[in-house]
């Protein structure tokens, strides 16, 4: 029976959309993070009657046809790229950014890496680097000797250094951003690497060229709404409840069958 196979597809299918939306909610808190959306689409059709087919001889035509459907699958896990909160963190090294774009992250490998998480700190060289020790590009350095640093909304580090009145400026932060950026490759860490289908880097001062602009001693936090998350957690289950119930109606009305026939 075709309503075993179907009613499995879209057990499958949901049980892929409450692992998107389980993520979603562990990452509530994760700094930059943006939520994902399980996206799905209806599989091949079985065409019993042709829409459109004569259906006598005097040239009348079948109206609609007869098609049935073998279910579903997951077409796709969309990351849907809006703004989260800015959260005050008073860490003079924290960077938020209020718009479109990534910093831009050199990886040990040698890959240039993107995120959207800007809670930096300085490495024992006073190199301005992520939570895992991995550089910011353009490479920044502070000076040891410096008493305060000062991140415009443009991105231009500047230091205050004992015996210069005038703040000294120590380096400039370049954005990048995609055509696609729902087709960078999520690699954990909250980095996220180019790809073929999000197109090349476009890289720029930020508040340029519809770049985003900075703010100093915040963070962006996850665009995840618990009470979205929750919702749709629901309705997965309940379509996951319903799938099963259509494998047991199935298998009821087979046991019906074979009885018949014994």
């Amino acid at each position: 029976m075709q309503a075993l196979r179907t009613a499995a597809t879209g057990m499958a299918a949901q049980q892929m959309n409450v692992e998107v939306i389980s993520n979603n909610i562990a990452n509530m808190n994760t700094v930059g993070y943006k939520k994902q959306r399980a996206e799905f689409q209806d599989l091949l059709y079985q065409t019993v009657e042709q829409a459109g087919a004569q259906s006598s001889s005097q040239g009348t035509i079948v109206p609609t046809g007869v098609q049935i459907g073998a279910g579903v699958k997951t077409g796709s896990v969309y990351r849907i790229g809006t703004q989260g909160a800015l959260t005050q963190t008073g860490n003079q090294y924290d960077l938020a950014i209020n718009g479109r774009g990534f910093f831009q992250v050199l990886t040990p490998s040698g890959d240039t890496a993107y995120t959207r998480a800007g809670n930096f700190s300085v490495n024992d060289q006073g190199q301005l680097v992520t939570q895992d020790g991995y550089l910011v590009q353009p490479a920044i350095s502070i000076p040891q000797t410096a008493t305060a640093v000062t991140v415009s909304a443009a991105g231009q580090v500047q230091v205050t250094v004992p015996g210069t009145p005038a703040p000294t400026t120590v380096g400039q932060i370049e954005l990048a951003s995609f055509m696609n950026e729902g087709g960078l490759s999520a690699q954990g860490g909250n980095l996220y690497l180019e790809t073929g289908a999000s197109g090349p880097p476009v890289t720029g001062v930020p508040g340029v060229q519809g770049l985003g602009t900075l703010t100093q001693g915040y963070t962006e936090a996850s665009n995840v709404d618990p009470v979205t998350e929750i919702t749709s957690l629901i309705v997965a289950q309940r379509a996951y409840e319903m799938n099963s119930k259509v494998i047991s109606t199935a298998d009821n009305m087979l046991g019906v069958t074979n009885q018949m026939k014994s």
